[in-house]
């Protein structure tokens, strides 16, 4: 099995999974919960940074932060593959 990075809203109020290096964003609600999966069967390690209402995610080769992984996919907790966006809010 390929490595996954569990993500959880646990908070009240929507948070924003930003995955780099391309700036794709996933919208999560309360207790919404995905998966960042990488398409590498390298070995991945994650980089996470939380902010305010923002989880931004870098996948590196060996944990080597010029080796980005740069093929992923970010799925709900149904197994169902997201596309950038997914619940953007308006107003965002």
């Amino acid at each position: 099995m390929k490595n996954r990075l569990p993500v959880e809203n646990a908070g009240d109020a929507d948070v924003c999974l930003f995955i780099e290096p391309y700036g794709e964003d996933f919208w999560m609600r309360p207790a919404d919960a995905f998966q960042v999966v990488p398409m590498s069967d390298a070995n991945v390690q994650f980089s996470v940074v939380i902010a305010t209402g923002l989880i931004t995610v870098w996948l590196y080769e060996d944990g080597d932060p010029y080796n980005a992984i740069l093929d992923y996919e970010v799925v709900d907790a149904n197994g169902e593959r997201l596309t950038c966006g997914h619940q953007r809010p308006a107003d965002s």
